[in-house]
């Protein structure tokens, strides 16, 4: 029987945030990062510090947040987990509120069988600090899920999702197994399998 397993990126798949790789080559990496902090401890509505962040990279070559986006490190465990969960039977996708060249080429690396992000807007080479998407909002991975389980014929007994933040929350009420991997608290309250090592693999062992 087919399953799903449903990651988030950032700090999840993904060691480190996105964002703040991006925000680094820019010089203003704390100031974003202060806004992703209160955005992930659920402080801040989600929609709100996306658009705020990614303004703040207006005028960044898109080249170059290709590139850097391109070299993102994986979160050790990755690899093995993506493989032990597709040999399990599971459908191993990625949900992430941020950015789509982030996250394709890891799919693509690490055999994730799809991924769902946002688009960063360029105009003439040149990131305009705009986006778009699916992900944009705070109830938007667990619409998500819930249309793909409704695609796919697969009900939440069948359903693993892991992630970090408050936006995360929203698969929650959607899956069976629910896992928060060093997260923050206003995900563990509402997991069942807690991690609390940068390590994957040890999903593997609590399902």
């Amino acid at each position: 029987m087919m399953k799903l397993a449903v990651f988030d990126f950032d700090s999840t798949l993904m060691d480190g945030e996105t964002i703040d790789f991006l925000a680094q080559e820019l010089g203003i990496k704390e100031k974003v990062a202060r806004i992703t902090e209160e955005a992930m401890s659920g402080r801040l509505d989600f929609f709100e510090s996306l658009t705020t962040r990614v303004a703040l990279l207006q005028g960044m070559p898109y080249q170059k947040a290709v590139d850097i986006c391109a070299a993102l490190p994986a979160m050790p465990g990755a690899q093995e987990t993506i493989k032990e969960l597709q040999k399990m039977g599971y459908k191993v996708v990625c949900f992430s509120g941020g950015f789509r060249i982030g996250t394709q080429p890891f799919k693509e690396k690490y055999g994730l069988d799809a991924d769902f992000s946002n688009v960063l807007h360029q105009k003439d080479g040149l990131l305009t600090g705009l986006i778009g998407g699916e992900m944009m909002f705070g109830f938007s991975k667990g619409d998500m899920l819930q249309r793909m389980q409704a695609v796919m014929g697969i009900s939440a007994k069948d359903t693993l999702v892991a992630g970090d933040g408050a936006n995360d929350v929203s698969m929650f009420a959607h899956a069976d197994k629910r896992v928060a991997f060093c997260a923050h608290d206003i995900l563990k309250k509402e997991a069942n399998i807690v991690i609390e090592q940068k390590d994957l693999t040890q999903i593997l062992e609590k399902i």
